[in-house]
């Protein structure tokens, strides 16, 4: 390719070619430049532009309109097939832009049972319906890792820590319960005290959420003067609560896990005792799906009243 091609290709804009088309599919400068909504010189003008910088004739004038040249005849593939990717590449990218298409990647840590957490990703769903979730179950600090490397673009985990190089938003909150083998003597309660608690045998899971647990009943029983006993099993968070129905120990879990009715056993909540829950993102995440899930998450949490 010379100096001159190089220099044509540069100065060649979309405008040339839609211009060029329409003039060839109406076989008149006129009747294009009423379908662009341009004066007919406008058309005429860009195509002879067109023609002076690809060096050939592509139209054959005449009175009655214009035909297309050999050269013409060639070039309007090419153009058609231009135009065509650059009116699907606006549409993708326009629904993108709107969240319409796209992949959100969240990190959980409560329960989808019921809950903020499952209204919020029902609404998200039902609203960007063509967006694909995928939800990673796991330990906030491996979430906050994920995100750090923008392979996660959020994750909904407990407390209110401020994590470096993140945004975080808290969004709210559910009651702490007890959840005890139905016939142990605390299940006769309505609502548990963290004295009642004090000398029971706790059970959780190896894997999250085994570990906070274990440390919100470290936190919670040491002020009481007794450090809990607590067995970590390698088994699910399900699992967790068949242990519980055996009588393998008690364990403590979130509001939304508790509508989850499994034999054998009763939630009792602690009085007074509820956990924050927040999002945490990217500053440098431009995922278009994830502002739209923040930003509905923004609204649910002000209209519930967090």
């Amino acid at each position: 390719m010379n100096r001159r091609q190089d220099d044509a290709l540069s100065a060649l804009e979309l405008r040339h070619l839609r211009y060029f088309v329409a003039a060839s599919q109406f076989g008149s400068f006129r009747k294009a430049g009423l379908a662009l909504q341009r004066q007919e010189s406008s058309v005429s003008r860009t195509i002879r532009d067109l023609e002076d910088l690809l060096g050939a004739s592509l139209f054959n004038r005449h009175v009655g309109g214009v035909r297309l040249t050999v050269a013409g005849e060639h070039l309007l593939r090419s153009a058609q097939a231009i135009i065509q990717q650059t009116n699907k590449c606006k549409t993708d990218v326009a629904a993108i832009g709107r969240s319409e298409n796209g992949c959100v990647r969240i990190g959980i840590f409560s329960s989808l049972a019921s809950g903020f957490l499952a209204e919020l990703l029902r609404v998200y769903r039902s609203s960007c319906s063509d967006v694909r979730v995928d939800l990673i179950d796991g330990n906030s600090e491996d979430h906050v890792a994920a995100i750090r490397r923008l392979r996660l673009d959020a994750a909904f985990v407990t407390g209110t820590r401020n994590w470096p190089d993140c945004e975080t938003a808290t969004l709210w909150f559910e009651r702490v319960y007890a959840v005890l083998p139905e016939g142990h003597k605390l299940a006769t309660r309505g609502e548990l005290a963290w004295p009642d608690l004090e000398g029971e045998e706790f059970v959780v899971s190896e894997g999250a959420p085994g570990p906070e647990i274990h440390d919100y009943l470290v936190q919670r029983l040491a002020g009481l003067g007794r450090r809990p006993k607590v067995k970590a099993q390698c088994v699910g968070r399900d699992n967790i609560l068949s242990l519980v129905a055996v009588g393998h120990g008690l364990t403590l879990t979130s509001e939304a896990t508790t509508v989850t009715k499994l034999p054998g056993i009763a939630y009792r909540p602690i009085a007074n005792e509820t956990l924050p829950f927040s999002a945490v993102w990217s500053p440098r995440n431009d995922n278009p799906a994830l502002r739209r899930l923040l930003s509905m998450a923004r609204q649910m949490s002000v209209a519930a009243g967090t």
